[in-house]
């Protein structure tokens, strides 16, 4: 039963989401619904037809009000959860989320319009967060994203358990600096107290989080996919040093800075260097450089890269 101040528009809207929850529920019911009278819940009908939301009407024992099929869509319902649960969902299968002109974008915006503030500030938050790679993988949870993403915007430190294993969390206290979704996975960018140190941490790993009342001021002029691919191109077991017969601007279009860091050593050939803990892996994207290369280290990429060219040549010979 709503409070007698709710207003009229509220309560046809409340008819609304029960209509499309419920689909024939009669007059009566919808009184009981909002403890109201059955007059009254047929006169909030009328509200949602006057507004011009198409409400059809079917007489006799099993009759009932249901949301008809009209030239536009009806008003949705959403919860704060499910609104921010559908950016995300929205980021990581559409790289349009931010623009207005877009379909995907101009539906989001139409979300926030409707959210309380701090949800909507949360929301056009997540929509700034760069756009993600081709490769699918694990989700956060809905509101320790939500969370995160309103601490990035309000510049409040926090403090979370950060799962590294099955009976190991240590807990951390950071300045989160960015968001950013790149090859399937949600990346934290912050800098950590705990370790004095920048840290990109994975979002899906986090576990009870708490906005702390301290704040910060994130480094002048950061740019997070770069700051993050660079990191994540660092600091591996292998060092990697690969020449690359093709000019630097040839290859910046065609390597990942995740994959490292590219040098010019003359007009037609450029030096990749980077570390990796998975040759094999790195092998694959040196096949994609459609160059020719040669791996000056380590021995295990070498290896790596010679396999994966006799598998080739196996295939290719049928």
């Amino acid at each position: 039963m709503l409070p007698e101040t709710t207003s009229p528009t509220a309560r046809a809207l409340l008819v609304l989401e029960l209509l499309q929850n419920a689909p024939g529920i009669t007059a009566d019911r919808l009184g009981e619904r909002l403890g109201v009278s059955e007059r009254a819940a047929r006169r909030y009908v009328a509200i949602l037809r006057e507004a011009g939301i198409p409400i059809e009407s079917t007489r006799g024992p099993y009759g009932g009000y249901r949301v008809g099929r009209g030239v536009r869509l009806p008003p949705l319902m959403f919860t704060a959860t499910e609104a921010l649960g559908l950016v995300m969902a929205a980021l990581e299968g559409h790289r349009q989320t931010a623009d207005s002109a877009d379909p995907v974008g101009s539906a989001i915006g139409k979300i926030v319009r409707v959210l309380p503030e701090p949800v909507a500030r949360s929301v056009q938050a997540m929509r700034r967060v760069p756009a993600r790679g081709p490769d699918a993988d694990a989700s956060p949870a809905t509101e320790t994203t939500a969370t995160i993403v309103e601490a990035c915007a309000d510049r409040h430190r926090l403090r979370f358990a950060y799962r590294l294993g099955p009976d190991r969390s240590p807990v951390m206290e950071v300045d989160p600096w960015a968001v950013v979704v790149r090859y399937g996975r949600w990346y934290l960018l912050c800098w950590s107290h705990t370790a004095d140190a920048r840290r990109v941490l994975r979002v899906d790993k986090v576990t009870a989080i708490e906005v702390l009342e301290a704040t910060f001021d994130p480094p002048q002029e950061l740019d997070p996919v770069d700051a993050l691919e660079r990191h994540l191109s660092e600091g591996w077991r292998h060092e990697v040093e690969v020449v690359v017969d093709a000019p630097i601007g040839v290859l910046e279009r065609r390597v990942r800075r995740n994959v490292g860091k590219l040098e010019p050593i003359d007009e037609n050939r450029t030096r990749l260097v980077g570390s990796t803990d998975e040759p094999w892996w790195y092998a694959e994207h040196l096949a994609e450089l459609r160059a020719p290369f040669h791996v000056v280290r380590p021995p295990e990429l070498r290896d790596a890269v010679r396999r994966l060219g006799e598998l080739l040549t196996e295939a290719a010979n049928g």
